[in-house]
């Protein structure tokens, strides 16, 4: 099969690397492909091996593998639309995989030399590269581990460095000024300066780490299946907010003067259930051509699959063979079934202690603001304190009294100090309060499944309350933010309406990312109810064309048998 020129020309406007250029650029790069065609299981580049050629998959699928610990491990399936070999093009070290084909593939290769020609001509080809190379490189990096098996990560990013470098102004600022307070200390006669101004340079050091962690573990993320929002605040907020590209309703761009001076903006994805905001992201144009081709992509390949499910659905119905059945495109891939979700102890006095959102097999669970902890384990944090106060001041006063000692032996007995151990009792009590209010407050949990929504009260040593609602059932959803306090640091509750039961998610973080999550997973649930009457609805057309075909020929010979005059009088 020999591509056309103007072919060509039409495949590479589709493809995001390419965006931005001339049509006289464009059809540059479609005069220097090459075709290849290779048979499946055929090897096109192998890993440790350099690479001298660029190439786009014009039709056809291959595989993405390494060899570790001699065992293959598939990294990516690429299919028509996908490019690879840019990496080894680009930096001329060894290749980390090999590709090999899965079916006959068509290839149009690029040689190193005219990819760098083109590279040196084109800035906006330029750019598009770095920004491919950057997401592959990341996305090798960081293996997300709730990715699907086929699941292609195509663009991947942090918010833009003027974000951090806003959030360390103050952190610097104070950093400056306590080692100026360590320098007079130094020189003064006052050493309280010199502590002081030595514990504030530590805490605005670690201040400045934490904002460092907390702008790189942000994360925007388009795949070949949807478009991802990561957001995590370390130990106390997991979030990722996601959406099929199947549900995308349009794409935009915000940018301020600032933001195209240093080419950072928003891209806005909206949604049938709202919108996912990838805010602050560098070369916001160049995402938003990403998100734009891989929801077209998925749209068509969706059409083709109804085609071909209705063909295969008739032959079926008329008796004809069998033809083996397309696999499901990735795009509308069907998540594995999972069950409820609740946090054992053992995660609970670990990694889960004061984390407010957290996923697990599918299931989303959400914990009270910390506010609520701090109100219910107010008073008996108090009275902890005091106490170990006391005990410490006791404990000061045996060592400054002579006659006094912690541990005294009278006749084989050892006796410890009576209100030294009266006040160690004491304390006892209030610890286990305490732990009760903690583990009370860290039962009460809100849960999202993919089938349904849970809101559990569980009293420590106690009982279990338990509301659930399907996820089916829910006619409408409302987040409010109540209270400076709910304005400042962002908690308010979740109402759900269902029939004529309302529950609510109160006093959660963020509640508006609660109810986008609720939102999501009702919409993938109806999604997958409506998938399934699709299905019923397209074996009863093909019932009915088949029944037709059938008696077809049978219509037309009774037609042809009837009389010239019959015909004439009807």
């Amino acid at each position: 099969m020999t591509v056309e020129s103007d072919q060509r020309i039409a495949f590479l406007k589709k493809i995001h690397l390419f965006r931005s250029l001339t049509d006289e650029q464009i059809t540059a790069v479609a005069d220097k492909l090459e075709e290849e065609t290779h048979p499946a299981g055929k090897a096109i580049l192998a890993e440790g091996k350099s690479s001298d050629r660029f190439f786009l998959i014009y039709r056809g699928k291959v595989r993405i593998t390494r060899t570790r610990k001699g065992k293959e491990e598939q990294l990516a399936a690429f299919v028509a639309g996908d490019y690879f070999g840019e990496m080894g093009v680009t930096l001329r070290g060894p290749r980390y995989a090999s590709v090999s084909t899965e079916e006959e593939t068509l290839l149009l290769a690029l040689s190193r030399q005219d990819f760098v020609n083109f590279v040196k001509q084109f800035p906006k080809f330029k750019t598009n590269l770095k920004i491919a190379i950057s997401s592959r490189r990341l996305a090798h990096k960081l293996r997300y581990k709730w990715l699907s098996p086929d699941e292609v990560v195509y663009f991947l990013a942090r918010k833009h460095p003027v974000l951090l470098f806003q959030a360390l102004i103050l952190p610097v600022i104070l950093g400056a000024i306590a080692f100026l307070g360590i320098l007079a200390g130094l020189l003064g006669p006052n050493p309280w300066v010199l502590v002081i101004s030595i514990v504030g340079l530590g805490i605005t050091i670690g201040w400045a780490y934490w904002k460092g962690l907390d702008w790189g573990n942000d994360y925007y993320i388009v795949t070949n299946q949807r478009v991802v929002w990561l957001e995590k605040v370390i130990g106390i907020y997991d979030s990722r907010q996601e959406a099929p590209l199947s549900t995308i309703l349009s794409v935009g761009v915000q940018t301020s003067m600032t933001g195209r001076m240093l080419d950072y903006g928003d891209v806005i994805v909206r949604t049938f259930v709202g919108r996912i905001p990838f805010g602050y992201v560098s070369h916001p144009q160049q995402a938003a051509a990403i998100v734009e081709e891989y929801w077209h992509r998925s749209r068509e390949v969706s059409r083709r699959e109804d085609v071909e499910a209705m063909k295969q659905a008739l032959r079926v119905k008329l008796g004809l063979e069998k033809v083996s059945e397309p696999a499901l495109s990735e795009s509308r891939a069907k998540p594995k079934p999972v069950s409820a979700y609740r946090p054992s102890i053992l995660m609970i006095l670990s990694r889960d202690i004061f984390r407010l959102r957290f996923e697990e097999g599918g299931t989303i669970t959400y914990r009270k603001h910390l506010f609520v902890l701090l109100e219910q384990v107010g008073w008996p944090t108090i009275l902890i304190f005091v106490f170990i106060g006391a005990i410490i001041a006791r404990l000061v006063n045996l060592a400054q009294v002579e006659h006094l000692a912690l541990i005294t032996i009278t006749q084989g007995h050892v006796v410890i100090e009576p209100l030294f151990l009266a006040l160690l009792i004491a304390t006892v009590p209030f610890i286990f309060w305490w732990v009760y209010q903690y583990l009370d407050w860290s039962n009460d949990i809100f849960q999202v499944t993919p089938d349904q929504i849970l809101d559990i009260d569980r009293k420590p040593f106690g009982t279990e309350q338990r509301r659930s609602a399907p996820l089916e059932n829910i006619l409408s959803t409302k987040a409010d933010r109540v209270g400076l306090l709910g304005v400042m640091f962002n908690f308010g509750n979740v109402y759900i309406s269902v029939g004529s039961m309302e529950l609510a998610f109160e006093d959660v973080y963020n509640p508006v990312a609660v109810q986008l999550d609720i939102d999501q997973r009702r919409i993938a649930h109806n999604a997958k109810k409506k998938e399934t009457e699709d299905i019923a609805e397209r074996d009863f057309l093909a019932d009915v064309f088949a029944e037709y075909h059938r008696n077809s020929e049978e219509f037309r010979r009774e037609e042809e048998t009837r009389s010239p005059g019959e015909n004439e009088v009807q």
